[in-house]
């Protein structure tokens, strides 16, 4: 006897669901000093805004953590503070980053990829992660744009402007 056959999950994961929790956007209080905006928006490979993303932060030491989901525009927003570079301050060699962390549907595993800063172009310039990607344009994903009181970082999950993720 056989048994009719079960039909394919065509929806979900629901990451809005259970996981992003209002305030974790904020890796640090308003009053912090430094404190820096950092908004985005995320991109299908035919340009499409993903509504249902969910976006990690860490900074480069791991001491602090964000969370956010996209909104109906693709949409997503962190206050934080710049972080000194590297894991261990200045052993690495490494500029100032925050470590990005991309869920969505469709996507098997996680991607991961990294913020760097505007204006550390010579921490930038000297960063060993930055220093393998060969291709300028594809190196230049990697560094937010500074608008207006905030840094811009809008990440394109494929297509001509896909942002540089990393194999862990």
């Amino acid at each position: 006897m056989s048994r009719p056959a079960t039909p394919p999950q065509t929806i979900g994961p629901f990451f809005h669901i259970g996981l992003d929790v209002p305030g974790t956007e904020q890796l640090v209080p308003a009053d912090h000093p430094g404190a820096v905006p950092i908004e985005g928006r995320v991109f299908d490979g035919a340009g499409d805004p993903v509504d249902d993303a969910l976006i990690e932060v860490w900074d480069a030491r791991g001491v602090r953590f964000g969370r956010c989901a996209t909104d109906a525009t693709g949409r997503y927003h962190f206050l934080a503070v710049k972080p000194v570079g590297g894991p261990v301050a200045g052993a690495s060699g490494e500029a100032p980053h925050l470590n990005i962390s991309v869920f969505a549907r469709g996507l098997l595993d996680r991607l991961v990829t990294r913020i760097y800063f505007p204006d550390e172009a010579a921490a930038n310039a000297a960063d060993p992660v930055l220093a393998r990607i060969a291709d300028p344009g594809a190196r230049a994903t990697l560094v937010a744009r500074a608008e207006a009181g905030s840094l811009r970082f809008d990440i394109h999950l494929q297509g001509e402007q896909e942002t540089v993720f990393f194999a862990l």
